[in-house]
């Protein structure tokens, strides 16, 4: 489904993506692992159209969506979830998720009953403003939100982060749910065991380049490799 070729990202003067390649493939849950500013949540911006490549494609379903604007990639069935969440927060849970509802014709399209359903703690939330939420109601809205864009692929940047246990628990749960319905994943994750624990295949960044691709056997027998590049 996405395919991203020698891609090199800059932010201003900065070179930050080295000719990054991958693929992630209909029906997977692809990670990208990697130490913090290693180049993760660049990898997803270059994909929703927030840090253009300089250099380099974005292939996605065979469409060079390369530099193209963020609302026109999500119209193509893109949903992105960012590392900082960014709900609105005067607006309440329920107005967050409607405000983000794309009407498409497949079978069982996401609306706020099916969020709800999916993430049962939000409908008793609907109507607080999400800048009272917790970390962990506000991940579970972000997430929420960007299924309410009816997605076929979703970008999930590092959802895991300064979680708790329990919350993180709930939300791996969730996320292999949405690979069993149908949905393509790219996971950007910093947490080796949840990444490990979700995905197909995986890819290791370490200054902006890929040093690593592997199946998640191959990737969870290889210490060496994760002991060089994941271990802070």
């Amino acid at each position: 489904m996405l395919e991203l070729k020698e891609i090199h990202t800059y932010y201003g003067l900065s070179h930050i993506l080295f000719g990054v390649s991958l693929y992630v493939a209909k029906g997977e849950i692809v990670s990208i692992l990697g130490r913090n500013g290693a180049g993760k949540s660049t990898i997803m911006k270059s994909v929703m159209g927030l840090t253009p490549p300089r250099a380099g494609s974005v292939i996605f379903q065979g469409d060079d969506i390369t530099g193209m604007k963020p609302h026109l990639v999500a119209r193509k069935g893109v949903g992105f979830v960012p590392d900082d969440r960014r709900v609105f927060a005067d607006l309440t849970v329920g107005e967050n998720l409607e405000i983000s509802e794309r009407n498409t014709e497949g079978q069982n399209p996401w609306n706020k009953k099916r969020a709800y359903d999916f993430f049962p703690p939000l409908r008793r939330l609907d109507n607080r403003k999400a800048g009272f939420l917790s970390g962990g109601e506000q991940q579970m809205l972000t997430i929420a939100r960007a299924l309410m864009t009816n997605p076929e692929f979703l970008l999930l940047d590092e959802p895991t982060e300064g979680l708790a246990p329990l919350i993180v628990a709930m939300l791996e749960e969730q996320i292999v749910a949405l690979k069993q319905s149908g949905l393509t994943v790219l996971l950007a994750e910093q947490n080796q065991r949840t990444a490990l624990k979700l995905s197909d295949r995986g890819y290791i960044i370490d200054n902006g380049a890929i040093k690593y691709h592997g199946s998640i056997e191959e990737l969870r027998a290889d210490e060496e490799i994760r002991r060089k590049y994941l271990l802070v």
